[in-house]
């Protein structure tokens, strides 16, 4: 009676004999049983037929260089990258006098130059102003895109940024503007906010809030030292900021 263990004895077609499953030929009358012995496996059984491995599954990509599998690439910071590149360049422009006399800046009511509200916030005549704006622009630019993508740091730029920079000629009877102090500051406060509501819940956070309020302070601080930044700047960085901020940081939390 079979009890669903290996075979141990098979019959020859040849002879009828019984012989034992592990042998190729029939002791009796050479009758070829099968072409090899059958592999063993550790608890004295026939093995049966391995099964090969899964190849990676067709919608898998290959793995990139540095990338660890289970884990999401870093992303490539190209917008942040791009807009320092591009407010070093105007500073260039402005300074050297390559892009003609008050043809990037703000001086008065742009009217129907319009565009010069998207080149003074790519302007600045000030190297210390530069150095702090651009700095912040490409620390918190460069978290802020890796976390949440591309289109969230052009977002806060033109809203922060050139939207500052609309809002001095819009309230400014005789408007002077330069540089993008306020998108300088909606991404240092956008980038804060998930620590600041990780703070204020009692949890953990691994982000520099002081490192932040210190660089937020000096931005915050500016138009008393640079001609061109603006208080209205300032607080449209703050206010844009907080509104893009609080909802990347509940749609996509750490």
């Amino acid at each position: 009676m079979s009890t669903g263990g290996p075979d141990l004895f098979v019959v020859c077609k040849s002879c009828g004999a019984e012989v034992s499953s592990y042998i190729t030929e029939c002791p009796y009358c050479g009758n070829r049983l099968r072409k090899r012995a059958p592999k063993l496996d550790r608890d004295g059984g026939v093995a049966g037929k391995r099964s090969r491995r899964p190849g990676p599954s067709p919608l898998l990509t290959r793995l990139q260089r540095n990338e660890i599998p289970g884990i999401a690439p870093d992303r490539r910071a190209w917008t942040t990258g791009a807009l320092v590149v591009a407010g070093l360049v105007g500073t260039l422009l402005w300074r050297t006098g390559l892009g003609g006399d008050n043809n990037l800046e703000v001086i008065g009511k742009p009217g129907a130059q319009f565009w010069r509200v998207f080149t003074a916030a790519f302007t600045y005549g000030n190297s210390g102003y530069a150095v702090l704006a651009l700095g912040a622009i490409g620390l918190f630019g460069y978290l802020i895109e890796r976390r949440h993508g591309p289109l969230a740091v052009l977002g806060l730029f033109l809203v922060g940024g050139v939207g500052g920079v609309a809002a001095t000629a819009a309230v400014y009877a005789f408007p002077f503007a330069l540089g993008a102090v306020g998108g300088a500051l909606a991404m240092t406060v956008a980038w804060a906010i998930p620590d600041l509501l990780a703070w204020r819940s009692g949890q953990d956070f691994e982000g520099d809030l002081l490192g932040a309020g210190v660089i937020a302070s000096v931005l915050a601080l500016m138009p008393l030292a640079v001609y061109g930044a603006s208080w209205v700047a300032v607080g449209v960085g703050v206010l844009s900021g907080l509104v893009i901020g609080l909802p990347l940081a509940r749609l996509a939390p750490r």
